[in-house]
This record gives C-alpha cells, structure tokens and sequence, in this order.
C-alpha cells in the first residue's frame, strides 16, 4: 500500500531563510521569488485585458438589450422630442387625416442587390440551405461557407444563367425586398405608410426577380415580365379598372424601361400586349433614384472591383484584400462573380462623350463640392448655381486617368498610345493568382501595361476599354445592352431587346395620359471619375488600383482619395437621374413624341440630428431616401389620385436644368 505522509506544517520565514545561507547567491534568488510570488501571479496579461474588454462589451450589450426591450414602445420616440422638439407625423398618418384614401394600385420594383434570393438547389457544400436566404437576411453563409457562397451565387460565365446543378431565384411577395437586413429597410417605410391609408397585398405587389440576370434572361429563365404583366392587369380590373403607379427604385428603373417596350412588342420575343398597353394601365412611373444614364462607379467596379470605399480600405491595409491570405483572396473572387452577373452591365455609363463630357468639357463644369448655392421649390426654367472658386477645374469627362497630373493635363499634353492592337499573353506577376481565374489572366503584363499608356478614357473609350479587359462579360453583356445615342429611332434595329433598357435608343409609349416622375437624392458627394495607378506588385491579382494617394487639400475640391466627386445621391450622379425628366423627354421629342408629362423632384440631403432618428427622415441618400419622409408623400398623393400639378411641379435644388442644357443633343 501506498504510504500516506503527513502534511508538513508550513514553517516560519525564519525557519526557511537560515542565516548561514544568506550569502548563497541561488538561495537568495529562490527567497526573491518566493517572496514575490503574489505579485507575479497578480501581473496584469494582454490576454487577460482582451478579455476583460470584450466581457464587458458583451455585459453592456445585453444590459442595454434587456432595457431596449424592457422599456415602453413609446420611450425612443419621448426622449427624441425632448432633444428635437415634437416630431412630424409620419406621411401615412398625415395624409389619412386629410381624408386619402388607397386609389390606385401600386407596383414596387427593386434594384440591383436589394431583393433577397434563396437556393432551391445546389451542391454538396449547400446541404441544409433549401429555400434559405443566400442574399440579403443575416448573410450567416458567408461566413460559414465563403467559398461555397460564391459558387452559388455566381452565374455561368458563357451563358449568363444558372451554372449546372445551382438553382437560386428570387425570394416572392413584399417580404422579398422590405429589408436587406435585419433593421436595414429597404421598402418597408413605404409600404408601412401606405398602410395606413387602405393599402395591403391585394392593392400593392413587389414584383421581385433575379437581379443578377440580363433583363431579357429574366423572361427566359423566370417569365418574370410575364408574371409582371399579369399581376398588373390582375390589380388593375380588380380595383375598378384604376390604373397603376409603377414605383421602380435604382436599377428597377432600368428594368420597367425595358418593360415598357417589351410588354408591347410583338410575341414571342415581347409580350404581345400591343401599342396601347401602357396607356390602358399605367397612371404614372416614379422612378427613385434611377441610374437612366448609367453610373460610372459600375465602370470602377467592373475594371477593378473597388469603388471608393474599397479603394480605401485597400490603401490602408495594401495586399490585404488582394492576397492570398486565408485562402480568400476577396477581391479576386469578388470579381470574378459580379462578372457572371449581366445586370451590371446595364449601369455602365449611356451615350458617350455627347452626355458625359471628353477630354476638355463636362455638363458639370464649374461644379464645387461644398460652398455652392442653392435655390429650393425651384420650377420649370429656374436653375440653381454654382460658385465660382479658385479651385482647379475638374475633367469630369475623363472617367479613368491614370496618375493625377494626367487627368489636370491640357488635351495636348496627353500622349496616348492605343492600346486596342496591343498583343495580350499568358505571362501575369502573381502565378498563385491561377487558383481564382479572372480574365485578368488572358491579357498577360504587355496587355495590362498598354492599358495604362492609354493615359485616359472618356465614355466613348470606357466601352472599348471593358471590352478588351473582359472580353467574356461583355461579349455576353452586348448581346442585352448597348450603350450609344439612336440617330434613327425608327431604324428596325432598334427593335432588338438589347436597346429596351437604354432611354437614348428608345420611345416612350404612345400614352399621353401617363406621367413620369424622376425622384432621386442630392447633396451627397457622388463618385463620377477616377484617377487609377497600375499595380504590378506579386502580392496583387488585380493589376488596376484606384490612386487613393491623389487629392487636393482645398475643402471645395472634389478630389478626395482618388475619387472626383459630383452632386448626386452618392450612387448616383445628378446628370444620370434627372437629365432624361429635364430636357430629352420635357415635352413632345423624338423620344417622348406623345409628351408624357415629365417631373424632376429632387431632395436635398439632411443627415438625422442624432442616433436616435436611426437613418433620417430627410436623407437624400440612394438607398435611405425610401424612408425620406417628403418622398413617401409624393408618391402617396400620386397613388390617391393627384398628379404632377398637386406635389407643385419641378422641385430642384441642383444644376440639372443647367446641365442639361449644355449637352447638345437631337431632340
């Protein structure tokens, strides 16, 4: 058996210090530490202070949930008054007390990325995902599965529909773009508020589809514009044969433009509703924040997956995004994904140097981003102006410079050397790029170096530009979109599906009646021209980078981390929105020949005076301008009956009308 020893009592300090062992160097130092002992284990670590931190994070949060949920419904809305002052009704309670009432049906028609899309099948990797949110919701998948969330959410790269055993579609119903997120409303604000004067499912339909698709591929895949039809003529004999008021939003904008010509195109490659279809059942289009003209930020994130905000995120951590750290490379499969979406070639910029500027003229010019006079309620004739600065005059037309001292140079500096018949070849800088295939990979460094000899592209060159750094996406995206100016509307080539989307190669319908309202945000620096650098370092995929180094000191410059900025919505720029309403269908044209009734109503940005307002009522931002208060009162008069004459016309508080003027255009 084992043998069980007495505890030793603990012994006094003078007991385990001798004094003949107080010279023992070893002794003394085993003394130090034990006498110390206390004090070492009390030493503070950085892992005990991350988790110290990150606990009493978590402990205030849910401190703050309980009361959040403990508290009266009525308390965020009592302290905010007693900040603010009392706060106005809501536009659903005010209008109700002016006696409006649910009239017309209405038809919500949503944007690139704001309408959710689930899986109904996928690969192995997607087990447990059936009929689950891949976009929009909490986004759980791309955390858990980056890769495989990719994979599924990318189209085929030769056809532009589902890639073989992937089958995600869009999510049906209002709940299919209400919110993007948890919180994050898209549609939601408005649809509330139109509740409030009779409005519910049988008199209001989100007419969801597959974003990602070409426009025409959502009827070949989906019978969406089919669906469309339907659904608009279903609420229109069921509501006394009221007309309906189509409220399309962002690239949905572009997506009814294309309806409009298809429901009345012949079958089968239209939907055979005849000449007078539009006429018969639509009483008016207000169209928020509609990219007409195109973006330019399409044209940044198609060359080199970035817009600003990436571009910035990129400089502050160089290789972060590029690399292959983690085996993500972001950038890289984010690229190659947004490719396999046709839809984003609807939104690159429409008509050339004629509407965006060339090398030494813009509509824009003179623009300053701060300090520049404003005229509110403005009407038809009356423009607001600019002030005249000491700044440096931006080259808005150049879309892409490559170096800052390229985009200020005279039009005679520029050297450029064509970069259409460079030889392209295999050789690129990073091999370990090959495991994320961009078409990047196909032009090999002499391609990629030709690109930035050519200094400076301006629309027109935008277009060859795309082409022959992704020949792929835009043999694909040519076959849906093109983006020139008709010289002959009545040419039967125009007929073709791929001119539908595009205002300047298209008709209005015959429908006199109708009226068509450009509703859209200003007062938000908004991306319009970017200065690039070339990027050939080993640890980078993606050879092009905006110059985030380049800006100018002055606070009215427009230059800010690479950017040159512009009046819009920050997505999109005044001339885009509003040019189309201002000037090309302002009365009988050649494309408006039944003269449609066209309003401008611009909102100026006011961002909210505290937390509390959450994203503002007065927001003029592109996706926050749907709970923009004044915009949800429009568009509620509009579907109770009123017209243009009622909401007071014009509203503008940019230099659209100015603008507008001094693109030269047949009308």
């Amino acid at each position: 058996m084992p043998l069980i020893q007495r505890k030793k009592p603990p012994s006094s300090p003078s007991e385990d210090l001798p004094d003949d062992d107080d010279d023992d160097p070893q002794k003394k130092s085993h003394h130090h530490k034990k006498s110390n002992g206390g004090a070492d284990k009390a030493k503070w670590s950085c892992v005990d202070s991350c988790c110290w931190f990150i606990g009493c994070v978590c402990v205030t949060w849910w401190f703050l949930l309980f009361l959040y949920n403990a508290m009266p419904a009525s308390f965020p809305q009592y302290v905010t008054e007693a900040i603010t002052g009392p706060l106005p009704d809501p536009p659903g309670v005010k209008l109700k007390k002016e006696g409006l009432k649910a009239m017309h049906p209405v038809i919500f028609i949503p944007g690139i990325v704001t309408g959710g899309l689930e899986l109904w099948e996928g690969k192995q990797c997607a087990d447990g995902l059936f009929r689950k949110r891949l976009w929009g919701g909490t986004f759980g998948e791309v955390y858990k599965r980056p890769l495989c969330w990719v994979e599924h959410m990318s189209l085929d790269n030769e056809t532009g529909l589902d890639p073989a055993g992937i089958r995600t579609r869009a999510v049906s119903g209002l709940v299919a773009a209400d919110y993007f997120a948890p919180g994050y409303f898209v549609w939601a604000v408005l649809i509330a508020n139109l509740a409030h004067i009779g409005y519910e499912e049988k008199n209001m339909y989100m007419a969801a589809y597959d974003w990602r698709l070409s426009f025409q591929n959502t009827e070949v895949r989906d019978q969406t514009l089919s669906r469309m039809k339907s659904n608009i003529e279903l609420m229109v004999s069921t509501n006394g044969g009221k007309k309906a008021v189509i409220v399309p939003h962002s690239m949905g904008v572009l997506y009814f433009l294309h309806f409009m010509k298809w429901v009345e195109a012949p079958a089968p490659m239209g939907g055979g509703g005849g000449p007078d279809w539009c006429a018969k059942h639509i009483k008016a289009v207000m169209n928020i924040g509609g990219p007409f003209l195109g973006v330019p930020k399409a044209v940044a994130g198609l060359f080199s997956a970035e817009a600003k905000d990436v571009a910035v995120a990129r400089a502050i951590a160089p290789g972060f995004l590029d690399t292959d750290i983690f085996r993500l490379q972001t950038l890289q499969h984010v690229m190659r994904m947004t490719r396999t979406w046709d839809s984003t070639m609807s939104m690159i910029p429409k008509g050339g140097d004629t509407i965006w500027g060339g090398l030494d003229w813009s509509p824009e010019q003179g623009y300053t981003c701060s300090g520049k006079k404003q005229k509110s309620n403005e009407t038809r004739g009356e423009e607001s102006e600019s002030l005249v600065t000491k700044t440096k005059p931006v080259n808005y037309g150049r879309i892409i410079s490559f170096g800052k001292d390229v985009a200020e140079a005279h039009p005679s500096e520029i050297k450029n050397i064509d970069f259409r018949g460079a030889v392209k070849g295999q050789s690129i800088p990073n091999n370990t790029c090959r495991d994320v295939w961009t078409e990047y990979h196909d032009m090999g460094i002499g391609g990629i170096k030709a690109i930035a000899e050519y200094k400076v592209y301006t629309a027109d060159a935008v277009i060859d530009l795309l082409h022959y750094v992704a020949p792929k996406m835009m043999a694909r995206g040519s076959a849906h979109f093109s983006y020139g100016i008709a010289d002959d509307l009545d040419d039967p080539k125009y007929e073709h599906p791929r001119h539908w989307s595009n205002p300047l190669e298209t008709k209005l319908p015959n429908a006199p009646e109708m009226e068509i309202y450009s509703l859209y945000g200003v007062g938000i620096p908004t991306e319009r021209s970017y200065i690039y650098k070339l990027n050939l370092s080993p640890d980078s995929c993606i050879p092009f980078q905006i110059y985030t180094s380049a800006h100018e000191e002055d606070e009215n410059s427009c230059l800010k981390a690479g950017v040159y900025n512009v009046d819009g919505d920050e997505t999109v720029p005044v001339l885009s929105a509003g040019f189309m309403c201002a000037k090309a269908w302002r009365g009988k044209t050649r494309f408006n020949p039944s003269g449609i009734k066209t309003y401008v109503r611009e909102y100026n940005h006011s961002p909210p005076a505290n937390l509390l307002e959450g994203r503002g009522t007065q927001s003029g931002a592109h996706v926050d301008i749907m709970g923009n208060f004044a915009l949800i009162e429009d568009i509620m008069r509009v579907a109770a009956g009123g017209n243009g004459s009622d909401l007071g016309d014009d509203q503008v508080h940019s230099g659209i009308f100015e603008w507008s003027e001094r693109i030269d255009l047949k009308l």
